[in-house]
């Protein structure tokens, strides 16, 4: 196991995609997993699906996290799509979701994926059995110093119910391998605390939202880019939004940000919990990626015409 470095230290080498200076690119999907009409696993539709995406505004992808529906996915599944899908997009950045509220499956995960191509690792705070800040730190210094690909720590304490301290961000920051943060806690100000202390400290720290509606407020306090979900649908405008702010524009980010909002609230809006009305637009716009596997539930009434409605808005 790793100890923290010392502050002001650099990390090891580590295997990575870098685009601009930001570790994975700018803008990059949490993307849908397809299945076939039994329900089993669509591999070939992941590949069409991951080449769609980067041909449509998109650095890369993040495959079999939650958006991917890993809680229902098997490790085996898991990895096979992590494989196929790097298969498809040699060039691009494919990050693995391989996060568990078990230490021991997501060691497991780390390893395969990792024999399978990965270009990095995205580690969700373990859910449900909410651990302590210190058994949040045994976990992620595991994991982490079981790779010597690129990490993500992926904070979203209203789905795992544990926030990442940000005392204890800034130490995981300081391991060999965690090179940032999928930052779904909402809340911007701590946010712009902690890349200001880990900056002043010499640490190595990309921030990717991990909230659409929250990717413009998170650029302005030092985020380099998206890992998001309407991106699937809306990846070109995301990639314009960001590029306009990176260069200066804010009032062109402002806009394009404001277009976007129907996206946003059709992806997280009553109609049907993420990532329903993703495949939903997908298999709209022609893009085969099936039904949600249970305990998703069936479409909702109402969701195909909301998603005509948000593609209308886009000009599509």
């Amino acid at each position: 196991m790793f100890a923290a470095l010392p502050r002001g230290s650099t990390h090891g080498t580590i295997r990575a995609l870098r685009y601009g200076g930001r570790m994975f690119g700018a803008t990059l999907t949490a993307m849908v997993t397809p299945f076939k009409d039994d329900m089993s696993l669509d591999l070939d539709g992941a590949q069409m699906l991951a080449r769609y995406l980067v041909d449509n505004g998109n650095d890369g992808v993040v495959v079999a996290g939650t958006t991917g529906e890993s809680p229902a996915l098997s490790h085996a599944e898991q990895i096979d799509l992590i494989d196929a899908v790097k298969q498809a997009l040699p060039d691009n950045a494919v990050v693995a979701g391989v996060g568990s509220n078990n230490t021991a499956a997501a060691l497991d995960l780390t390893e395969r994926a990792a024999a399978v191509g990965a270009d990095g690792l995205l580690h969700v705070t373990p859910y449900y059995n909410r651990p302590s800040q210190e058994g949040l730190r045994e976990h992620f210094t595991t994991v982490s110093s079981a790779t010597d690909l690129p990490v993500l720590l992926y904070d979203i304490p209203i789905r795992t119910g544990r926030k990442i301290g940000s005392d204890l961000l800034l130490d995981l920051l300081a391991l060999p391998t965690v090179v940032g943060i999928k930052d779904a806690a909402g809340d911007p100000s701590e946010t712009a605390d902690v890349i200001r202390r880990a900056e002043a400290e010499g640490l190595e720290v990309h921030v990717y939202s991990g909230d659409d509606s929250m990717t413009l407020p998170l650029l302005a306090v030092g985020a380099v880019g998206v890992i998001g979900v309407a991106t699937h649908w809306a990846g070109a405008e995301m990639a314009e939004m960001i590029a306009a702010y990176s260069k200066g524009d804010v009032a062109l980010a402002r806009q394009i940000n404001a277009r976007l909002i129907p996206s946003y609230d059709y992806e997280t809006g009553d109609l049907a919990p993420n990532p329903v009305p993703t495949k939903v637009m997908m298999n709209l716009l022609g893009v085969p990626v099936g039904r949600c596997r249970p305990p998703m539930g069936p479409i909702p009434a109402g969701v195909d015409e909301a998603a005509g409605v948000v593609l209308a808005g886009l000009d599509r």
